[in-house]
């Protein structure tokens, strides 16, 4: 049942602007949500993109063509596009609170995220200090609480990472920049603790390069973490 205040003062779809009604989501319109790209199998075993047709052999796909990651493997919930890239513009460059709501929701209608997430510690990709002065939060941070609300409460967040870099933007750096750009960005939060054999995840937002996800698996692999994966809410 909607709340009273939807029944009353139906809120715009964050993607198109049109009303929202009967979508299953609280902000975003039958025709957008009926449009979010869920990943499903096949899909690459790095970054989490889909593959079309038959796949025989390595399942890396063209976007980690010289990528060596640092963790086991990356799913992502959705492609970033259309009404999913929307909500994390909202939330990210909008202050948008709000659709973390319909963030979780999307979050639980991914099965291979869901299996994955469950008994796992989630670990976000951190922001610089001064960017999280700035924005107000980590969006990674509330994706990953995101993900706990979808999973039921099966996962759990720890903060083992923090950022010790104020680097440039990343957009429009190619991999190699980025890799550059990272170098020693990221550090274990001071008494930070690793269990070995536990299941950790690093969560963020948008897969791109995996380069700043790398960077962050690589600090966790040099403290001893040996079951690593990556989830992303989108590709793209």
């Amino acid at each position: 049942m909607l709340p009273f205040v939807d029944l009353a003062f139906p809120p715009g779809c964050v993607s198109c602007g049109e009303l929202v009604e009967g979508s299953g989501y609280r902000h975003l319109c039958v025709a957008c949500a009926g449009k979010i790209d869920f990943v499903e199998e096949p899909a690459c075993v790095t970054c989490g993109h889909p593959f079309y047709g038959d796949v025989e052999g390595e399942r890396m796909c063209p976007h980690c063509e010289g990528m060596h990651p640092a963790y086991r493997e990356g799913r992502t919930a959705v492609l970033f596009k259309g009404a999913a890239r929307a909500l994390v513009h909202e939330l990210k460059y909008h202050r948008g609170l709000h659709v973390l709501e319909d963030i979780a929701e999307v979050f639980r209608r991914s099965e291979r995220v869901m299996t994955l997430v469950a008994d796992a510690t989630l670990i976000p990709v951190p922001l610089h200090p001064r960017k999280k002065r700035e924005r107000g939060y980590n969006q990674s941070e509330l994706l990953a609480e995101a993900l706990v609300k979808a999973s039921g409460g099966r996962a759990r967040i720890e903060a083992l990472l923090r950022r010790v870099v104020d680097t440039a933007s990343q957009t429009g750096f190619d991999r190699k920049t980025r890799r550059t750009n990272l170098k020693n960005a990221f550090a274990l939060t001071p008494g930070g603790l690793i269990t070995p054999g536990h299941h950790y995840i690093l969560v963020d937002d948008v897969f791109t390069t995996g380069s700043t996800l790398n960077s962050c698996a690589g600090v966790l692999r040099r403290a001893g973490c040996l079951n690593l994966d990556v989830v992303t809410f989108g590709h793209g």
